[in-house]
């Protein structure tokens, strides 16, 4: 058996290696490094997919969610409310704006913001709230959008875990995380479920006049060039990423699918074990598994089972051992321990397994059996 990594990069390019090669070789015989056609090509061919009316591709992730807070016109001291269990890209860019970063704990079993949480913590400074469709399942966008509409929020949506994934709507409509709300973030991280091979992101909306300013924020504040119309970054994604990605989203129905494969046999390997507990879904969205993360409990040992599986040759990753309201850099925010009980909890008991397009039955049925043996 094959070394198991957490994400198989290497041999998920090999399958796409003459089109992938091909598409850099092109850019580099064209020298369109900057801004090239096939970044263009490659915005229109995700909002096709995704149903939506503008792709402004940027450096990365972070900096679409940070062109995005920028386009609205906030001041500071404006409050933008939350999750509390996550990366910290969202809390990161509402802090650097001078804007307040609104804390709110997560739902037990999907692990997604709290609408509960999300209605106590509006007040009369709210100005937007940043849900993140987090492990590769929307949050309940339909019930946050309709808060939003209100309480007159903005929606900017976190999807760099959950491109791709469908929301259901209770009148039977669905569209896609990240085409709902004001805006749209993703990332292009090379382990993203779109990745690149490198940096990339992009901010989605079908809001015309929001699109254009974004596009302006993005390249130092210009709609014409040499004139600044607003106050601007540079954040663009590179030709050659654009052309990869360009490539990759031609499978990437299918790499949900692997994905998809694999969450169902650990679904059916741990189900049954009473000390594991499988991740919870969302009867109205699709999963495509950006990370599959299990809650320990009863007599496992987290950190414990972690060292096994190390010692076994398993990778695993903790996402995320500390929360966010109680890291050092967000201490003058003023939140305490007991704040938000589900997400402290979740950092003490989660842990997330191998899962990526190239795993075959051998390694799943390693990884389960030495997770399961432990568990005994």
């Amino acid at each position: 058996m094959k070394e198991i990594r957490m994400v198989d990069l290497k041999s998920q390019y090999l399958k796409v290696k003459d089109e992938i090669d091909s598409a850099i070789l092109n850019v580099i015989d064209c020298s369109e490094f900057i801004n090239g056609s096939e970044v263009h090509n490659f915005q229109h061919n995700l909002e096709k997919y995704l149903g939506v009316k503008h792709v402004i591709t940027c450096a990365n992730g972070t900096d679409a969610l940070q062109i995005s807070l920028l386009s609205l016109g906030l001041l500071p001291g404006d409050e933008v409310i939350t999750s509390d269990f996550t990366f910290i890209a969202a809390i990161e860019v509402i802090a650097l704006l001078g804007l307040k970063p609104v804390i709110v704990d997560v739902d037990p079993k999907t692990f997604q913001i709290s609408v509960d949480g999300i209605k106590k913590a509006i007040t009369k400074k709210s100005k937007a709230i940043i849900p993140i469709h987090l492990f590769g399942q929307c949050c309940d966008i339909e019930n946050i959008s309709d808060i939003a509409k209100e309480k007159n929020l903005y929606v900017i949506e976190d999807s760099a875990q959950a491109l791709g994934s469908v929301y259901h709507f209770s009148d039977n409509h669905k569209a896609f995380a990240g085409t709902i709300g004001n805006f749209g973030t993703t990332s292009f991280f090379p382990s993203k479920n779109l990745g690149g091979f490198g940096d990339g992101g992009a901010i989605f909306t079908n809001d015309d006049s929001l699109a254009q300013k974004c596009r302006s924020i993005a390249n130092h504040g210009m709609n014409v060039r040499y004139y600044y119309d607003n106050v601007g970054i540079n954040s663009r994604l590179d030709t050659i990423q654009a052309a990869i990605l360009n490539v990759k989203l031609k499978y990437l129905d299918k790499y949900h699918s692997a994905r998809q494969a694999a969450a169902k046999y650990y679904d059916e390997a741990f189900r049954n074990c009473k000390d594991l507990v499988i991740p919870g879904r969302d009867p109205k969205s699709s999963h495509i598994f950006h990370q599959y993360t299990i809650v320990t409990r009863g007599l496992i040992n987290r950190d414990e089972l972690k060292k096994n599986l190390q010692d076994n040759g398993i990778p695993s990753m903790i996402y995320y051992p500390v929360p966010l309201h109680l890291q050092k850099a967000y201490q003058y925010l003023g939140y305490r321990e007991g704040d938000f009980p589900v997400t402290e909890n979740l950092c003490k008991s989660v842990i997330s397994l191998p899962i990526h397009t190239e795993m075959v039955d051998e390694e799943l049925k390693y990884i389960t059996e030495t997770v399961l043996k432990y568990a005994s």
